[in-house]
């Protein structure tokens, strides 16, 4: 495992917060006409990979869950989705949290770019040395 693939490997795994935290914004404040129908926050799921030969440790994406949050009431009977008792179900999102979640995913992206960068730059002034 080299310097290149463990930061692609972390930087796949940062793309993929940064997804899962815009479409939890992108569904902030989504209305449905029953608490199971509504939609429901998504969080990446990491694991550790470790490189028996290098021992190195990288970081895999297992997949995307659903939280298992609440959906939160709201009585508006004039709402088109309003149940029979005049309620609709908003979507759980904390968008604080979630833009909390993007701006440090992005952060750490940016550190991986500029780790990337700084590698490449030292391996062509070896290169260039006499």
């Amino acid at each position: 495992m080299t310097m290149f693939s463990l930061a692609q490997r972390a930087m796949s795994a940062q793309l993929v917060r940064m997804n899962a935290a815009a479409s939890n914004l992108a569904n902030a404040g989504s209305v449905a006409g029953s608490e199971d129908g509504t939609y429901k926050p998504i969080r990446p799921v990491f694991a550790t990979d470790l490189d028996r030969e290098s021992g190195l440790a990288s970081v895999d994406v297992e997949g995307v869950q659903r939280e298992q949050a609440a959906a939160v009431r709201q009585h508006d009977p004039s709402h088109p989705l309003a149940d029979a008792n005049g309620d609709v179900w908003v979507a759980p999102v904390d968008e604080n949290a979630e833009m909390v979640e993007m701006l440090e995913a992005s952060r750490h992206y940016q550190n991986l770019v500029e780790a990337l960068s700084t590698a490449k730059q030292l391996m062509l002034d070896t290169v260039r040395m006499k």
